[in-house]
């Protein structure tokens, strides 16, 4: 069955920064746009990034944008984000997961991030914790 897997995650004092990794063993991810998505109890998953796959193209949400960058390296089958400045309202579940080639091709949804439902396969996400 086909799935991703996150790493990377840990914890990090506030100012700090980690970097993310998503990746798949069986298949190759040089064919799907791969989104970032985080979530913290009792809230809804958050689309913060997304990277197409026929231009790499970027996209991020306005809470992580200049502080977050998402890059891939299809050499290595892995899509990256890079956070840097990190603060405790960044503290989730971080989640990456393959854009529907259905709906959307080799693009990110609407060239934006999405939501969810423009997602299928989904990793089991990665634990960031910025705290003191």
């Amino acid at each position: 069955q086909a799935q991703l897997v996150e790493s990377g995650g840990g914890l990090v004092q506030p100012g700090g920064s980690l970097r993310l990794s998503c990746t798949a063993s069986a298949w190759n991810l040089d064919y799907y746009s791969i989104g970032w998505f985080r979530q913290t109890p009792g809230t809804e998953r958050e689309g913060i990034s997304c990277i197409s796959s026929n231009d790499h193209s970027t996209y991020y949400a306005a809470s992580v944008k200049a502080r977050f960058t998402i890059s891939r390296d299809n050499a290595k089958n892995t899509v990256y984000l890079q956070m840097t400045s990190l603060n405790p309202e960044d503290t989730a579940v971080y989640y990456c997961a393959t854009v529907k080639v259905a709906l959307h091709g080799s693009r990110c949804p609407q060239r934006s991030v999405g939501t969810p439902d423009d997602y299928d396969v989904w990793g089991q996400g990665t634990q960031v914790t910025v705290s003191s």
